[in-house]
């Protein structure tokens, strides 16, 4: 029987009636549900829940995703190294990344069994956190990797090469490295470009940068961008998608490239990210 995996996320109370039917409705359409923590508390089967990052080994056919853009962020990182597709339903008020509306969740699964939903692949940034000449830590993002200052307010210097060549230094409160998806994440507020996700690019946006001429730049998907920390107040850290954070040190170096991965997510209406912009930011309103 086909499995489906279920990620949710905590402190949503309608979740305890949504979770019992959904469970009840795959039964029906035979399939198998697994649990992440988060799940299982509301339905009472914590002994039975599995960690995020274990639910890809037993192979499920299917993610559903239920929350807001942190949630399927969450479900794209553990689901990074396969092509499983994750079916994001939007419990929240703003959600770029999770385009199906509740009331569509069924239909939508429906429609991925009958091979008429679409498949929007994402293209994932792979990340080098490079410290004292060795390779540190590694991740692959959907959205953005951001390196900010904590709670001193006290600008970092960074500098900037493209493949290798030199491009600028500057102090600024952080730099975001940020995939067409992530574009409607954190660069979206620091004035950066909305790029379609299909658009082989990154995009590189300084926050608050203390020189008005520097602006954000985008760069073919190709190109491998190297942020280094030549000056770095007092709690200064790497966030990868908003999911895991470390903190800089000075000397460190974070390469930042396009993954060879990708994930699949899944909607029942075209034109998806236009009709997203629209309704949350308000586009065509008076």
């Amino acid at each position: 029987m086909p499995i489906a995996a279920i990620i949710s996320k905590p402190q949503k109370p309608e979740l305890e009636t949504l979770l019992p039917e959904l469970m009840t409705w795959l039964k029906a359409h035979n399939f198998d549900s697994i649990l992440d923590p988060e799940s299982a508390a509301y339905v009472g089967r914590s002994n039975d829940a599995i960690e995020r990052p274990d639910m890809c080994c037993l192979e499920p056919s299917i993610v559903i995703s239920l929350g807001g853009d942190g949630t399927l962020l969450s479900a794209a990182r553990a689901f990074a190294k396969t092509d499983t597709p994750i079916l994001g339903v939007n419990l929240g008020s703003l959600g770029f990344l999770t385009e199906v509306p509740l009331p569509e969740l069924y239909m939508t699964f429906e429609a991925w069994m009958r091979g008429e939903a679409i498949v929007d692949a994402r293209s994932l940034m792979h990340a080098e956190l490079i410290r004292d000449g060795q390779l540190f830590r590694q991740w692959d993002a959907l959205n953005d990797v951001v390196l900010s200052k904590g709670a001193i307010a006290r600008m970092g210097e960074f500098a900037i090469e493209l493949d290798g060549q030199y491009v600028a230094r500057f102090r600024a409160d952080g730099v975001i490295v940020s995939t067409p998806t992530g574009s409607t994440a954190y660069t979206l507020a620091a004035d950066g470009p909305i790029l379609i996700p299909s658009v082989d690019a990154m995009v590189l946006t300084a926050i608050c940068p203390h020189l008005l001429t520097i602006r954000p730049i985008v760069v073919p998907g190709s190109s491998e961008i190297c942020v280094s920390v030549d000056g770095v107040p007092h709690e200064t850290y790497l966030t990868v998608d908003g999911q895991e954070a470390v903190e800089l040190l000075l000397g460190d170096r974070i390469l930042c490239k396009r993954s060879e991965r990708s994930i699949q997510l899944l909607r029942l209406h075209p034109n998806g990210l236009f009709n997203v912009l629209r309704s949350k930011l308000s586009w065509g309103e008076r």
